[in-house]
């Protein structure tokens, strides 16, 4: 028996989604259309690649394998017929384009430029994922990451889109009720709200004299959303440092001050990321291409 693409197509969507439910919604197609070139997948290559059990399916180690080899070589070939059809009689891009964001930047910034990419290139589909986490790109599936901040995964290849401003900020309840920091060295003086996915001295850092230095911080309250972190802020609960795509409304409404606004904080690169592929496919470069023309000059605060 032979196999085809379409089977190792679905049986790396079983894989990344971790159902046949989820699987069968993201191909469009039946869930007996999916168990059944799963199996007839398995049929052909002659080994086991998932166990059932309580309804989820776990992925056998040939499986876990065999993903490792063929997802680089299915890019690979999706990418060359890709290329080879680009620049045909219309130009007209087409395929699909999986996309990993941060969930604030992605809805309130990157959503309405995707919409403009997908009404320019109607021939291209979009699976858009908004997470504050870093995501595996290959082994999720992702052709394309936004990350922000923090080191880049040496793997990944990247490109600046742009760069965004931090800035200090509390509500003007809290700084009736607690003071305004003056200087760097006050905010060991007052509770600051966190942020999950980096420490505190990774988060809070300004530039004197030349380097990058981090003042000591007691965070009250840590979370993982920068838009809850700002709901903390304009509560009156803390100062935060947060981008200034996030804080921008509250500023311009005067929920939120700024503090410390002669301190020079650390900027957050916006990079768009992807995996190492080639040729890069004419639709991921036309995107990034895009993303990168839309997104400079940075984002505007407000």
């Amino acid at each position: 028996m032979r196999y085809d693409l379409n089977q190792i197509e679905t049986f790396l969507t079983v894989l990344e989604t971790g159902t046949v439910t989820a699987a069968a919604a993201r191909q469009n197609l039946s869930k007996s259309v999916v168990s059944t070139r799963i199996g007839d997948f398995e049929a052909a290559i002659g080994a086991a690649l998932f166990r059932r059990n309580a309804g989820r399916i776990i992925p056998t180690e040939a499986a876990l394998r065999l993903a490792e080899r063929v997802r680089p070589a299915l890019a690979e070939l999706t990418a060359a017929t890709e290329s080879a059809a680009w620049g045909g009689q219309d130009g007209a891009l087409t395929g699909s384009l999986a996309i990993s964001a941060p969930m604030s930047f992605g809805t309130v910034h990157l959503a309405p430029v995707l919409a403009r990419f997908a009404a320019a290139h109607p021939g291209v589909s979009l699976r858009i994922d908004f997470d504050d986490r870093a995501r595996d790109l290959a082994r999720e599936g992702f052709d394309l990451g936004i990350r922000i901040g923090g080191d880049r995964d040496s793997a990944l290849i990247g490109r600046k889109l742009c760069e965004e401003r931090q800035i200090v900020v509390a509500s003007p309840a809290y700084v009736a009720r607690h003071g305004r920091p003056e200087k760097l060295s006050d905010l060991s003086e007052h509770p600051v709200i966190g942020y999950t996915h980096l420490a505190d001295s990774a988060l809070w850092q300004f530039r004197q004299a030349g380097r990058w230095v981090s003042p000591r911080i007691t965070s009250r309250l840590v979370m993982n959303n920068g838009e809850a972190m700002t709901a903390m802020a304009e509560a009156g609960l803390g100062i935060a440092l947060l981008p200034g795509f996030i804080v921008g409304p509250a500023l311009a409404a005067g929920r939120l001050v700024e503090l410390l606004p002669d301190a020079e904080t650390r900027p957050l690169p916006v990079m768009a990321v992807w995996p190492p592929v080639t040729p890069m496919p004419a639709k991921l470069r036309a995107l990034v291409d895009f993303l990168a023309a839309q997104l400079t000059p940075p984002v505007p605060v407000a």
